[in-house]
């Protein structure tokens, strides 16, 4: 019999957590297991809490032939060395922008009486007078 230590999937949909188990090669994936020997769970924040496991099981395990899966030899491969890494720090917050200060209404009729009376001017130079 093909003894592996792999991950079963348990928990609910977008919100995974595995059991670290011993069990056939040959069983499907969420299927008996022979033995649970920890637990992984992703949302933990604290990556060094995210994974529980019995090294002195998974030791034996090896001992008498059982293989981990890849997923599996890396948690066994942090645990051991306790190199979890530290998760990436969020984004620093920005402040949002502020709208353009608007300009005062009295400057917009000033503007518009010098253009009115600029364009006055001008008409009155163009016709010529008696």
């Amino acid at each position: 019999m093909a003894v592996r230590i792999r991950m079963k999937r348990m928990g609910r949909k977008h919100r995974p957590f595995y059991r670290i188990c011993v069990m056939d090669s040959r069983k499907q994936r969420d299927g008996a297991a022979i033995e649970e020997i920890g637990t992984y769970d992703t949302s933990v924040a604290d990556k060094s809490k995210r994974v529980e496991i019995n090294m002195e099981r998974v030791d034996y395990w090896m001992s008498v032939g059982a293989k981990p899966s890849e997923n599996v030899a890396t948690l066994i491969k942090k645990v051991k060395k306790n190199k979890f890494g530290t998760a990436a720090a969020p984004a620093p917050l920005t402040a949002p922008k502020e709208p353009a200060p608007e300009p005062e209404p009295e400057a917009e009729e000033a503007s518009a009486e010098a253009t009115e009376a600029g364009s006055e001017e001008a008409a009155a130079e163009e016709t010529p007078s008696e």
